[in-house]
């Protein structure tokens, strides 16, 4: 098996085992092993096919077709924005959020949303999404292709499903929830989300695009102009 058909092997069990654990094989599993043990299960085995997808990413290396060029500066300039604004989802994401398997989440649902949950309900998936998005824009490889695709695709898929679950785990809560926020982000509502999130978005995304550069990679972010 060569490096990418690794790698597209790798991604399909990522995703495959994720939407089984999550959907039709969770209340099996937590009925056997408890919901303890089925934590442990579902981590291992979403550690174990990531970990594969990652070895598989690395072994097809750097090179590859590029499908589009995605060196321009106004490429460069706009998925800069899109990462800022995924990683600002994504803190957003860590507060709050009745989504998260944790005690009281019906009580988080019937909250008023605020902070990123104003721009969309499911926050930390979208901003999976975004960098997923950018990183495909700026690096149209095949191997870049299938795993940000692969993430991309968990994103979007696993937030419209998870609404389903959620729906008959919390009921009347969630369906509140759902009259309040919206799937598909509310670009708009960016402007309402708190100075904090924002300068927390902004000091994450400067030290992690930073963080890019001695990780090995190309200047991403401001870096690239400094």
């Amino acid at each position: 098996m060569d490096a990418l058909t690794s790698l597209i092997a790798a991604s399909v069990t990522f995703l495959g085992t994720h939407f089984a654990l999550s959907h039709p094989l969770r209340a099996p599993l937590v009925k056997a092993i408890g919901a303890a043990g089925f934590q442990i299960v579902y981590s291992l085995v979403a550690l174990a096919s990531f970990g594969w997808m990652i070895w598989a990413f690395r072994a097809v290396g750097p090179g590859g077709v590029l499908l589009w060029n995605g060196s321009g500066d106004v490429l460069w300039a706009v998925t800069s924005v899109l990462t800022l604004l995924a990683l600002t989802l994504f803190l957003g994401s860590l507060a709050r959020n009745p989504a998260l398997p944790a005690p009281g989440a019906e009580k988080l649902a019937v909250l008023e949303p605020r902070g990123a949950f104003l721009v969309t309900r499911h926050p930390m998936m979208w901003g999976f999404a975004l960098w997923a998005l950018a990183h495909i824009l700026v690096s149209p490889t095949p191997r870049s292709l299938v795993l940000a695709g692969a993430i991309l695709f968990l994103a979007l898929v696993g937030a419209h499903l998870q609404d389903g679950k959620k729906q008959v785990l919390m009921g009347t809560a969630w369906s509140q929830w759902e009259s309040r926020t919206s799937y598909w982000p509310r670009w708009g509502n960016f402007a309402q989300i708190g100075w904090k999130l924002w300068l927390a978005g902004l000091a994450g995304w400067l030290l992690a695009t930073w963080a890019h550069i001695w990780l090995g990679y190309i200047p991403a972010g401001v870096w690239r102009w400094i």
